[in-house]
């Protein structure tokens, strides 16, 4: 379907090919017919040898090589008869389709127009050169045509042109080097003479005709060389985004992390200059940055409270088990360093290597910028996401220690519109790792069956050598063991546990099915956590229940439907909380809170995990529900 403008353009060079015509039959002149007669079945002959030029449904001729001897020995309105032929005849003979009348009007108008500029030039010119009258002929004759393509296909002309027509210009140059020959050859032998000559346009026939079948045979190559090379990157992303998924499905509080941090990293990667294969690295290394996570324990990854030192050593191994998977996929580009070095820090207090500045690879910086900004703005298992303008200028105080000054700069000057950049971006499915499956037998080493917790009198024993408050410990045990009901054992815990272990709020989470609800609630802020229910594995006492450990100053913020609620407010900072396990597994979770941060210390917790035991005994033995 013609555009306007392509219609528009047909419809001039009709008009000035009309014109043409109109000027050339007004000079009409004729003197040797059968010569004339001769060379123009010749012409109209060379006008049905066609050849198909690449990525254009468009053949040329060897009628052109007429069109010149009659541009140097005829009128030139011979030369317009000539031309009109020619131009016809090549428009349907050996032709894929039946034209349409305007695809003739114009390929006619075309002609007329080419052979009048160049007769003019040809006579025109001092020295009657065939070679410039050749170039002008090749330029109106390609030109006009690659420009209507152009606006009919909404294409660039000049690399239509450039890669459709340009490469036939040495035809035209040989052309008019033939010309010249049998201008010479009728000159000293007469005209009959040199048709005798014209068996040479076969030779250069089959010789375009090699040309253009090698061309065609090595583009078929390169295309399919492309489409290889493009499919080799499709899998090579495919596999890249299913190691990006396990990660997620080891560590599921980084959803969309992954996407934001690559996004971010090759917006800040172009403005410093870097591409190519720097680029793919780095868009690589974004999405395989934790995959070293994948050896470091589940329960360290999920855990919604600080890190003791050996589990922050066992976390920071990450980086280098990540950059040993990574090299073993022998990526053609290097993005093991990235992987190892996006936890370094610019004044060299990062790990593994402890690496400085620049010896840092410039992909390593940006990663650990723009993984530290993504993590504040981002709800981790251990505190709420931070506003973006907060998390901006704690970014901005680290430039210069922590990150690279450069990058940092970039990274708040373009945050908006990286912001903006990630809502258009792609995203990969996620794996259905919520699903529950329903069938199957028990494995053959059978369940494990859980061993009851070591009695009592042993867990006064374990604490009494180094707890200050021994006796009141003992005490406090003892009056656990002899409750035969919830409701006193709740009433011995808000009597006496205050003054061993201090606290302001006290909350005995029950496992009611897969959430905790509150047995028990004591202090001043109880009437927030009264009405909580936690599901197994969120939050921090989720986390304890879920794996049997215990959190040391832990953040309260993220006990589900506690602070996430806009509707209230608390200046609890501290938890410690442990499990409750007896025999049938964990039965709940007893937890602590402060007002003060990290206030909480090693012999609180020994304390806390022999009443802890104690209290799940005590909750085994007593199976009636406490009222509330």
């Amino acid at each position: 379907m013609y555009s306007v403008r392509s219609r528009a353009f047909i419809g001039l060079v009709i008009a000035a090919g009309m014109a043409s015509l109109g000027h050339g039959l007004w000079t009409w002149t004729s003197t040797e017919h059968a010569r004339y007669f001769s060379y123009l079945v010749l012409a109209l002959a060379a006008s049905g040898i066609k050849i198909q030029l690449p990525g254009v449904e468009i053949t040329i001729s060897l009628s052109f090589f007429f069109n010149l001897i009659g541009i140097a020995e005829f009128s030139l309105g011979e030369c317009m008869i000539m031309g009109f032929g020619t131009a016809v005849v090549q428009c349907f003979v050996l032709a894929n389709a039946r034209p349409k009348w305007v695809q003739i009007a114009f390929n006619v108008a075309n002609n007329f127009i080419a052979i009048d500029l160049c007769y003019a030039v040809q006579h025109a010119s001092p020295l009657h050169s065939g070679l410039l009258t050749a170039m002008v002929f090749f330029a109106a004759d390609t030109i006009p045509v690659a420009v209507v393509i152009a606006l009919t296909e909404n294409k660039n002309a000049w690399a239509l042109w450039r890669d459709s027509f340009f490469w036939s210009f040495p035809n035209y140059l040989a052309g008019a080097a033939a010309v010249w020959v049998v201008g010479v050859t009728e000159q000293r032998f007469g005209w009959t003479a040199g048709l005798l000559l014209l068996p040479i346009l076969y030779i250069v026939y089959r010789s375009h005709r090699s040309y253009i079948d090698r061309l065609q045979e090595a583009k078929s190559r390169a295309e399919q060389q492309l489409a290889h090379a493009l499919e080799l990157a499709a899998l090579h992303r495919r596999t890249i985004e299913t190691l990006a998924l396990a990660i997620e499905a080891k560590d599921q509080t980084t959803h969309d992390h992954l996407e934001r941090v690559e996004t971010y990293a090759i917006e800040v990667a172009r403005v410093l200059g870097m591409k190519g294969t720097e680029l793919e690295a780095l868009r690589a290394a974004a999405l395989l940055h934790d995959i070293g996570k994948l050896a470091v324990p589940e329960y360290i990854i999920a855990k919604p409270g600080k890190l003791t030192p050996a589990e922050f050593e066992k976390m920071k191994t990450h980086t280098v088990v990540g950059a040993e998977i990574v090299e073993r996929m022998n990526f053609p580009y290097d993005v093991a360093p990235l992987v190892r070095g996006h936890h370094e820090r610019w004044n060299g207090t990062g790990y593994p290597d402890g690496l400085e500045g620049e010896r840092i690879p410039v992909g390593a910086r940006i990663l650990a910028a723009v993984d530290y900004l993504d993590a504040l703005t981002s709800h981790r298992q251990y505190r709420r996401a931070m506003p973006t303008a907060e998390a901006l200028a704690l970014l901005k105080a680290e430039s210069g220690r922590s990150f690279d000054p450069a990058v940092v700069d970039v990274m708040i000057r373009r945050h908006s519109e990286m912001a903006d950049l990630l809502k258009q971006q792609r995203r990969i499915t996620r794996l259905p790792i919520g699903i529950r499956v329903e069938r199957g037998d028990a494995p053959a080493a059978g369940f494990e069956t859980i061993a009851p917790t070591s009695d009592l009198v042993n867990l006064q024993n374990s604490v009494s050598s180094y707890t200050p408050g021994a006796l009141d410990l003992a005490g406090l045990i003892a009056g656990i063991a002899r409750c035969d009901s919830q409701e006193a054992l709740f009433a011995v815990l808000r009597t006496s546990l205050r003054g061993i272990v201090p606290y302001d709020v006290l909350v005995v989470y029950l496992r009611r099915g897969e959430f905790l609800s509150s047995g028990c609630v004591d202090g001043d802020d109880s009437g927030l956590f009264e009405q909580l229910e936690i599901p197994i594995g969120e939050g921090l006492s989720g986390w304890v229940a879920e794996h049997g450990k215990a959190i040391v100053n832990g953040n309260p913020d993220v006990e589900p439907g506690y602070l996430n609620n806009p509707r209230k407010f608390s200046t609890l900072r501290s938890a410690l909380a442990v499990p409750l396990q007896n025999g049938c597994g964990v039965a709940g979770v007893l937890s602590l809170y402060r007002k003060e941060r990290d206030v909480f210390t090693n012999a609180n917790l020994a304390v806390l995990t022999a009443l802890g035991a104690a209290v799940a005994g005590a909750l085994e033995m007593a199976d009636e529900p406490v009222a509330k």
